[in-house]
């Protein structure tokens, strides 16, 4: 939807580091933009809402199988080589070592025990062996990787010319952002003003819940295998549809500027680190976590942009 004309960003905006991001223009910019995603994505949830607790869903279950969930997640994927490739291409060395470390971690130093000091209420302060590799090998390869930009940063390693090849990789870019970040921010429905409805704006966001919908069905059967439950019935799958809606009417009320899902991406991440244990929920409260402010902000130095100093917005960013 972003991609569309008329909600491509205006040419004053593209440079990051020559505009004013405490402007009321540039606040207006993104905010109307973020305002028309709320509606497309609100009225959307209902949709699916009405499709997952009606039952519906799983009356269509026997319409859908590998041959159709298969080519959806494969075209669902597709555009994020586009992105992957661009955000890589800020610094392929960088990149390169992130992919190894996640590799070396996941693949090769996962049954290696890390002896790490527990505290319980028998033995006290003792140590216990934790398989820090195999449960952390993103987490991990990623820290490390910002360490090592840090380091190259502070030591001029890398380019201080915007336009030179390397200087996104610095830690630095982003500064200002972090500064001016309030250390604690509560967010409310409609704190980005009153949510807009188009109709192209709500047919685009119906065509990403329904390809959401049938991915879902295949992440749930995914997760089941993986960690060895039986596979998922209609009901359970009405269930998880209708919550998935749900909390995509909250993340449109709150103007989080994307949907909720089950994403297949997090189902290779479960087999990757073998964690038998789901934390996804948690991501249904973050609207309402009120410790936002230079916490969250801070993870914006792990976050790339492109060669004219501006994040990369399309449609591959907001994900339904």
């Amino acid at each position: 939807m972003l991609s569309l004309p008329t909600w491509k960003c205006p040419t004053w905006t593209l440079n990051a580091s020559q505009v004013n991001t405490s402007s009321p223009e540039f606040t207006e910019e993104w905010q109307k933009r973020i305002r028309e995603l709320q509606g497309a994505v609100m009225v959307a949830s209902c949709v699916q809402m009405l499709v997952g607790f009606s039952g519906l869903i799983g009356f269509l279950m026997r319409f859908i199988g590998p041959l159709t969930i298969a080519p959806t997640i494969s075209l669902v994927a597709l555009p994020l080589f586009d992105s992957a490739g661009e955000d890589a291409g800020i610094h392929w060395g960088i990149a390169a070592t992130t992919i190894f470390l996640i590799v070396l971690f996941s693949q090769y130093l996962k049954n290696i025990a890390v002896p790490m000091p527990v505290y319980g209420r028998e033995k006290k302060c003792h140590t216990s062996k934790f398989y820090l590799f195999q449960v952390f090998p993103v987490l991990l390869g990623l820290c490390i990787s910002w360490l090592l930009c840090f380091v190259l940063t502070i030591t001029d390693a890398l380019p201080s010319a915007p336009t030179a090849y390397g200087y996104l990789a610095r830690t630095d870019t982003k500064g200002n952002v972090l500064s001016q970040a309030p250390w604690f921010r509560f967010p409310y429905p409609g704190q980005w003003g009153l949510p807009t409805v188009s109709l192209a704006g709500v047919f685009g966001i119906i065509a990403g819940v329904i390809s959401s919908m049938v991915e879902s069905i295949g992440d749930y059967y995914a997760c089941a295998r993986l960690v060895g439950a039986p596979p998922p019935p209609k009901h359970a799958i009405n269930r998880g549809i209708g919550i998935e809606g749900l909390g995509c009417l909250l993340a449109g009320a709150w103007g989080t500027g994307n949907g909720t899902t089950s994403y297949s991406e997090n189902v290779g991440v479960l087999g990757i680190t073998r964690v038998r244990f789901c934390t996804s929920s948690c991501a249904q409260y973050l609207p309402f976590w009120p410790g936002e402010g230079k916490v969250e902000v801070s993870q914006l130095s792990l976050c790339p942009w492109d060669s004219s100093g501006e994040r990369p917005w399309s449609p591959t960013d907001t994900r339904m």
